[in-house]
């Protein structure tokens, strides 16, 4: 299996139900998927068991703040968005993940010696759907 990079990785938002663009500078970026458990032991096991639960994702992306780009200023808090994310860049053949959620978080940051930056958290609703460009 071949390693890759993520210096050719993409993310892309819109409004709910509008077209995807491109966000710029974006620095990094992470899908965390997670599921619940529900235990079904019962008296008489020696050991307890689960059923598989509901599955739940976070989509967070860190940027260098760009007060002109329309994607970064749709990320605004409560906003319910659609979001394309290629770990390895938009190419042929290239795999990338798709879905929507709430903007939950949004902080900007900024130090007398550093750049501004931004970074976002997308609580998302449904699943994460995996696909190939």
């Amino acid at each position: 299996m071949a390693t890759a990079t993520g210096s050719s990785g993409v993310v892309k938002i819109a409004v709910d139900g509008g077209s995807v663009a491109v966000v710029g500078e974006v620095r990094s970026f992470s899908i965390e998927t997670s599921a619940d458990t529900i235990e079904d032991s019962v008296v008489g096991d020696s050991a307890r068991t689960y059923k598989a639960g509901l599955e739940s994702s976070t989509v967070s992306i860190e940027c260098y703040w760009d007060g002109s780009d329309a994607p970064q200023l749709v990320l605004d808090g409560r906003a319910d968005i659609d979001f394309e994310i290629y770990p390895t860049g938009t190419g042929s053949g290239e795999k990338y993940y798709s879905g929507g959620g709430i903007v939950t978080s949004k902080s900007i940051n900024t130090s007398f010696d550093g750049m501004v930056e931004a970074s976002f958290s997308i609580q998302v609703s449904g699943a994460v759907t995996e696909a190939t460009g």
